[in-house]
Order: structure tokens, then sequence, then C-alpha cells
């Protein structure tokens, strides 16, 4: 058999007693994960060590395989959504907006522009949630808890924004195809005016206790870097791929949900270490302030959802009052609506770079084929690559700083 096909721990197994044999040095093997609390999710990294040092690595992924693309081929459109929370659930709503705008892509559906700057609204404010889990927690992994506690009531506060429109909190299950379920309360627009106001101050405070701290810098600076070339021929996108340098970003690339119609940077570092992807999640956090308070400062009027009664639950009083309500919620509900035979792409910029949707269908209640492209699946490849020749204590920082999410990884 060869090597390549054999287990890691039995390959280096095999190099210990090479080495031993060649200079009597001494090689030993480590299994990070794949319960380790360092790893973030259930995953595994075989490393073979040489004393502190690694010398390699190889991942392991499919602890919690889902198989949601299956499940989402033998489910209603409607349906899908629930599985979309549950991929990157650190920011939930920007998938299910994802999914909503592949599916109005495949019915040629014109969505509202009130809707549209709702939408932005919610993936920025999951942006922002997405990276201050992120930026915390590589704070905790790297010996400061501090920041971490501080700005958690923060991420708790979007969730409460979460709850008054839909009534969820982690996996929101938000929207509908057209729109969303109801219009935003002025509760709604109270919480983010109130967290627009209040977040900033805090947010430059965590800034302050890590960005120049010499601790952090050290523990960070030159630690899990990967040149833009390397980035590139991995796949990257999001964060991990602008810190290395490329200021590609769907929502410029490719507008969706009138993003055109908002200014913000796109903020971009150099070595593409563990220390320029905290900076740029930081620096993405302004810019999505930014845009948040664009969009409420223009927010249309209008209504909250597109006239496609085909394809938009009716309000529940109709269902229990008008027949014609009743017919179209019973076929909407047990998708009995046919979709039209296409096949479309429809990506937009999660928390961590690309997410997309492949959808093939074929005229039927459920899709015939539909992939998720997952950012953390395309970048989590690179790892054992960026740490090799580095310390254990790097390699947990850069796992943290990659923010490898396993309900994306492994879906």
């Amino acid at each position: 058999m060869s090597d390549l096909l054999l287990p890691p721990e039995h390959r280096y197994a095999k190099m210990i007693e090479q080495r031993q044999n060649e200079d009597g040095s001494e090689l030993s093997i480590l299994n990070l994960g794949p319960t380790h609390p360092a790893t973030h999710g259930i995953f595994q990294n075989i490393l073979l060590m040489d004393g502190e040092r690694i010398v390699d690595g190889e991942g392991t992924v499919g602890y919690i395989h889902r198989a949601f693309e299956k499940i989402a081929e033998n489910r209603p459109f409607y349906q899908i959504t629930p599985l979309t929370d549950r991929m990157n659930y650190c920011s939930s709503p920007i998938n299910n907006m994802g999914w909503w705008m592949t599916l109005e892509k495949v019915l040629d559906i014109e969505v509202p522009k009130r809707v549209q700057y709702l939408r932005v609204i919610v993936m920025e404010l999951a942006r922002i949630a997405d990276h201050i889990i992120c930026n915390s927690v590589l704070g905790v992994d790297t010996g400061a808890l501090t920041g971490f506690l501080y700005v958690f009531q923060y991420r708790e506060k979007i969730y409460e924004i979460y709850e008054e429109i839909c009534g969820a909190r982690l996996t929101t299950n938000m929207g509908r195809i057209g729109g969303f379920e109801r219009d935003w309360s002025p509760a709604t627009f109270k919480k983010i005016n109130d967290f627009l106001e209040d977040f900033p101050k805090v947010w430059q405070e965590f800034e302050n206790l890590l960005m120049r701290n010499r601790i952090f810098m050290d523990r960070t600076i030159d630690v899990g870097p990967i040149s833009a070339e390397k980035a590139i021929s991995y796949g990257f996108t999001g964060p991990n791929l602008r810190a290395a340098g490329i200021d590609y970003d769907v929502r410029v690339m490719q507008p969706y949900s009138s993003y055109e119609d908002f200014e913000f940077d796109i903020p971009v570092g150099k070595s593409g270490d563990t220390y320029d992807r905290f900076c740029v999640r930081s620096a993405e956090v302004w810019e999505s302030l930014k845009i948040i308070k664009q969009a409420m400062d223009k927010l249309p009027e209008g209504p909250f959802h597109a006239n496609v009664p085909d394809y938009y639950l009716p309000p529940k009083e109709d269902v229990y009052n008008n027949m014609e309500a009743l017919i179209y919620h019973f076929k909407i509900v047990m998708g009995e609506i046919p979709v039209p035979k296409t096949e479309v792409y429809h990506a937009v910029e999660g928390g961590n770079g690309e997410l997309g949707f492949y959808l093939i269908t074929d005229g039927s209640r459920t899709p015939f084929r539909l992939h998720f492209r997952r950012p953390c699946f395309i970048y989590y490849q690179a790892f054992n690559d960026m740490v090799r020749g580095q310390m254990l204590s790097d390699a947990i920082a850069t796992l943290s700083s990659l923010n490898v999410i396993a309900g994306e990884l492994d879906a």
C-alpha cells in the first residue's frame, strides 16, 4: 500500500522511526481534536511534532456530517431555509437571505427596494456579530478574556434585534421568498438605533485592548501567514483573502440587494498573517456600521414583500377567512407550486467569504441538485500548510483567526 493511502498517524510513525535511525532525534504525534476546545468545533488535526514545533499535519472532517445538500434535495424549497441556519450559525441571516435571493433569481422575482435595504441592514448586523465572535475568541485563545466578555454583550443585543424581526435568536429562519414575513416593528428600529449609538465606543475600546497590545502582537504577527498567490490557489475568499492583500468582496464585484447604493471601503492587509486577519475583521465592523447607518437614513417606504401570491405565504387571518388564501397557503406549504427548470448560482458575502448556492431544478417540488459553497470548507484545507514549521501555540491562534465554523465546514 502507498504511504499516501495510510492514515496520517501510521505515516508519521514511519517518519519517526526513520528519523530516529538517521540522527537519533525524536518526533512525536499529537492529536489536536476532534473535541479539543481550541479547535472550535468537531474536527481533528493529526500533527507531527518536533518538540513544540509542527513538522507536518493533516486535518480530518466528517465528525458531524449532516448531509444538508441531500436533505435539501428531498424538501420543498420553502423548507430548506432552516438548513442554511445551521451552516455558519454565527451569522445565520446572511445564509437565509442568500437562499431567498437564489430562489428569487430562479423565479425571476423583483424584490421591493425596502426589502433590499432591510436585508442589507440585517446582513450587516450578522456580519458584525460574526466578527465579534472571531476577534474576541482570538483574544481568548491568546490569553485575553476581558474583551470577549465585554463585546459579547453586544452580540446579544444583535440577537435581540433578530428576535424582534423573526422571533428567533441563533438559528433565525428569517424571511420569505420575496421579502419578510412581517414588516419590522418600531421596537426593531429603536433597538438598531440604540446599537448604532452604543456599540462604536465599545468596539473602539475592544480594539484599544488588543490592537497595540505587545503580548497580542507577539502572539499574532507573522503567525500563520499565507501569501496572496497561495490564498487564491486554495480558493480563499472573504476576510482571510483580503488579509492577504486581495480586495475581492462579492458585495462590490457582484452587487446584490442594492449594495451598489452604499458607500463603503474594502479593508485589506498585506502579510495574510493572524494579526492582519484580526485587523481586517475589526475594520470591516466599522464599514458594516457605516452601511447600516446609510440604509437606515435612506430606507424607502413601500411593501415588505413582493407581490407573488404563488410563492409568498398569505397572512394567517386571510387563510382563516378567505378560500383563495387558504388554497395558496396549502399549495406553498405542501410544495406543490412548480419551479421552472433552470440552473443558477448565486453568491453573497458571508461572514467568512463567498457563500454560494448552486441550484439545479427539474420542475418538481424539490431541488434536483443543490450545492452550498461553504467558505470554511474551502480555506480550512490550507490550515496545515499555514502552520507547518510554526509552534503549537501558533496553530491555535491561526485556527482561531481563520474563524472555522464547524457547522459550515462539515455540512
